[in-house]
């Protein structure tokens, strides 16, 4: 999960911020229609070469967050450099293409298909002859076996993150010869795709021992186009190295270098020239692109006067400096996730459906995704669904259950609620302790009326402390949030849960509270309507970011007094997310290519316990139904593609009619890459194909940058 959002699978299952809804809805796909998936928004920008024109050998320097307290991607520590090191050491039965969709990894797989429905469904796999592990070992059942035991959550001594899809499984076993593994479900299992991506060794999945130790710092067993060489963890550096055992397209580079530079930090290792791709803010984008241009240094001011951000350690300036920062460019697509605005319907005025629908119909989502992504130049359109972004096959804009932006029938939502402006308020003493460790009260009832742009501010809920928490902030005009952080994407086959809390969530790094006092607010027995409005505070939070701001100002016009709360980064989402303790809070979602398995926990209608508390899973929202319940059951037990897009797509629209969570925009993904790297940068949507990145060949042209267009 995410500061700025949240992560699926164990991740899905460690945030939710979306709620379930209501209504009838109508069958969104009609026959001849136009597929309402349509296209991703943006495309990826990675400088595709062919692999003739990229030069055999070479080292590429890759600034990561951290080096990963373990290597195995299904355990709750794993993070964000657990997931690369995954895609290029192990095997995936399927990878996701630049629609997000997944398709059969043909370096493993000659096929994966179901065989049978009844009694039970069967998916037989059909392995790829050359597929061996580096020790020579032929990939086959076993391994999948083992896999299926230590995830199926029968076993509790295996410490797994979680069991979604593998608790379906009966039995596996091998077919008719050793290429040939069958696996029988007991229950039908529609996101069958997800499975044994990645696939690990018997060796790690074997035993609980293994598992839990084994992969933690090593991993001795690979069978990618890359294994694991050196690891240096007081170093912060991963030395991934050429597989010679690798059977399919050879790997051009001979080796990456996974460096642990925090995101403030890497402005500076790119004016060094210690990197060649780095993930980076907009504040340090701007640089890159100034100094392309001849202009570098970091921006002061703004056309409008107001102050830009700076990086927290800005590099030195220079002739050097600014002749090795316009030796990269700045590529740039759109994230597979969003941000949105969670609304907790647990209890006080959201618990009102009206209410939080009166929230939602109050804000122009329009406006919020052109002043963080139209600076950037990126598509600055509002996501229209909760389960899957713009290209994925389960995409259809479901807002039309919601409807747009209105402030009047915002008011008449309020005014149906008994919510009226003028109306009499108790004076009620307040202590003034602030919420968190060490956050405060600011702006209590207030307005942002400058109308700031800028970055989100986002970073990575469950992040470990050396990931770069303290991350620079974009100035809060005409900047956006690039950073990548722990992001889990159950589309990868993986999940994982950091330490610190639930994993894939995204959140606004900090916020500050916005000046000025409301007037005119509403009120109900002798109460007024004040939200409060959690952010987390930190390093570089003190501007008000745009989302948060704007988001200030729309409500307070029809009414909604909002109560801004500043508390430490630290106990953000465990003290207040997750136990509840807000009203409004900004926060990211990955979106999910199985998005009936991993999107169930985040939207489950929250259960009584035994002991009188609230069973939430991820839906942190607490606004959730039966008929959606209802719907991803169906949907995940369903093998016909077409009727699970079509639940899916209805779970959406009761979703958002429920009005728990509201989508925004989608993230930008902005990288800075060495000019001459080729078939790495913003990948959007895709899995990295790591064999085929590299640095040109001398003489060789370049293609364009689509982003620099």
């Amino acid at each position: 999960m995410s500061y700025d959002g949240v992560g699926p699978r164990a991740v899905m299952r460690s945030v939710a911020f979306l709620t379930a809804g209501v209504l009838a809805v109508t069958t969104l796909t009609a026959c001849g229609s136009e597929d309402p998936a349509g296209e991703p928004l943006a495309a990826q920008d990675i400088a595709a070469a062919a692999r003739s024109q990229v030069a055999d050998g070479g080292t590429l320097r890759w600034a990561v967050d951290t080096v990963p307290e373990t290597f195995n991607a299904f355990q709750a520590d794993a993070d964000a450099t657990t997931s690369r090191v995954a895609q290029a050491v192990l095997p995936s039965m399927f990878r996701l293409d630049a629609d997000g969709r997944p398709r059969l990894n043909t370096d493993y797989l000659e096929s994966a298909e179901v065989v049978d429905t009844e009694p039970k469904q069967v998916v037989l796999y059909r392995l790829a002859q050359q597929a061996v592990w580096s020790d020579g070992r032929e990939i086959g059942a076993a391994d999948f076996a083992a896999q299926w035991r230590a995830l199926s959550g029968k076993d509790s001594a295996y410490w797994t993150a979680r069991n979604a899809g593998y608790d379906r499984i009966e039995k596996v076993e091998r077919g008719k010869n050793d290429l040939e593994v069958r696996v029988t479900f007991s229950r039908a299992y529609a996101d069958w795709r997800s499975l044994f991506t990645p696939l690990y060794p018997k060796d790690v999945m074997g035993t609980p021992d293994s598992f839990n130790d084994g992969a933690r710092g090593k991993l001795k067993v690979t069978a990618g186009p890359f294994g694991i060489g050196q690891v240096d963890r007081p170093g912060g550096r991963i030395l991934l190295t050429r597989n010679p055992r690798w059977w399919g397209e050879p790997a051009k580079l001979s080796e990456i270098a996974l460096t642990a530079v925090p995101r403030e930090r890497r402005a500076d290792a790119l004016a060094a020239g210690s990197v060649d791709l780095a993930e980076i803010d907009p504040a340090a984008a701007r640089r890159v692109d100034e100094a392309a241009r001849g202009a570098a240094g970091p921006l002061t001011t703004t056309g409008s006067g107001r102050t830009a951000a700076k990086a927290p350690n800005p590099p030195a300036q220079g002739d050097a400096a600014d002749k090795t920062l316009g030796e990269y460019e700045v590529r740039k697509s759109l994230e597979p996730a969003y941000t949105q605005l969670a609304l907790n319907g647990a209890d006080g005025p959201l618990a009102d459906e009206r209410v939080r629908r009166a929230v939602a119909r109050a804000l122009d989502r329009a406006d919020l995704a052109k002043a963080v992504l139209g600076p950037l130049g990126l598509p600055a359109v509002p996501v229209g669904s909760h389960l899957a972004l713009s290209g994925q096959e389960a995409y259809a804009d479901g807002s039309g259950a919601l409807g747009g932006q209105d402030a009047k029938e915002a008011r008449a939502l309020l005014a149906d609620a008994g919510w009226v402006p003028g109306g009499p308020v108790k004076e009620e003493k307040k202590a003034e302790k602030a919420a968190g460790s060490e956050g405060g009260k600011a702006g209590a009832r207030s307005s942002q009326k400058e109308s700031a742009g800028g970055d989100d501010g986002t970073y990575i809920v469950g992040e470990d402390d050396k990931a770069g928490r303290e991350q620079q902030q974009g100035h809060l005009r005409g900047t956006a949030a690039g950073e990548e952080g722990g992001r889990q994407l159950a589309q990868d086959g993986k999940q994982y849960v950091n330490k610190h809390g639930a994993p894939g969530a995204y959140a606004p790094r900090g916020t500050a509270a916005p000046a000025g006092a409301a007037h005119g607010g509403l009120a109900k027995d002798g109460k007024a309507l004040t939200l409060r409005f959690v952010l987390p505070s930190g390093p570089g939070s003190a501007p008000l970011h745009t989302v948060a701001g704007r988001i200030v100002s729309m409500l307070e016009k029809v009414g909604i007094r909002i109560e801004v709360t500043k508390v430490a980064d630290e106990s953000y989402f465990k003290d207040h997310i997750a136990s509840g303790q807000y009203d409004l809070a900004l926060y990211s979602w990955p979106a999910s290519a199985f998005p009936a398995t991993d999107a169930r926990p985040i939207y489950a209608k929250p259960v009584p316990a035994a002991d009188g508390s609230l069973t939430v899973e991820q839906n942190y929202t607490r606004v959730g139904t039966d008929q959606v319940d209802q719907l991803f059951d169906q949907a995940v037990s369903t093998l016909d593609e077409e009727e699970r897009r079509s639940l899916i797509r209805k779970a959406d629209a009761r979703i958002w009619a429920a009005a728990g969570s509201i989508p925004l925009y989608q993230r930008p993904q902005l990288t800075a890459v060495r000019k001459n790297l080729a078939n790495a940068g913003a990948f959007g949507f895709q899995t990295p194909v790591y064999e085929d990145m590299g640095f040109l060949k001398k003489g060789a042209a370049g293609p364009a940058n689509p982003s620099a267009k």
